[in-house]
């Protein structure tokens, strides 16, 4: 089973917030998550803004790091090379959900990712695009 994880998800998993939780017990028994350029652009973007805002010291910031990196060599997360298309099934999304859903284009460009790579799953915690995500044939959890 490929699973395809958002950004938001990514981030719940090593910073805490009020979906860390749920995220933690979904990866226990998952198979290896998708990881791609997107991904570590946000994860190295979401450390930054949360050490900007001071919700994280420096110390925690290196520590959650850490534990990706670890979570990397234990195989949770397969790296895979950005898909070559996606940036062109976003367009045509937004062309045909932008004006329903009101998505921003790094939450659709997830979708589209997980669409060119083939995933069956995509976990995450906004609903907006766990409903598009939805009606595009991807699994939601």
């Amino acid at each position: 089973m490929s699973v395809y994880v958002d950004s938001s998800f990514l981030v719940s998993l090593y910073i805490t917030d009020v979906h860390s939780q749920e995220a933690r017990r979904q990866v226990q028994d998952a198979p290896s998550l998708v990881l791609t350029s997107l991904h570590r652009a946000e994860w190295a973007h979401a450390l930054g803004q949360h050490q900007f805002r001071r919700n994280l010291t420096t110390e925690a910031a290196m520590e959650a790091s850490s534990q990706f990196i670890s979570d990397e060599v234990s195989g949770l997360w397969r790296d895979t090379a950005f898909p070559e298309r996606a940036l062109e099934v976003c367009a045509d999304l937004a062309r045909r959900h932008g004006a329903k859903i009101g998505m921003r284009t790094l939450d659709m460009l997830h979708v589209a990712c997980a669409l060119e790579l083939k995933a069956e799953r995509f976990w995450t915690f906004d609903e907006r695009q766990a409903k598009l995500a939805e009606e595009q044939g991807l699994k939601i959890r």
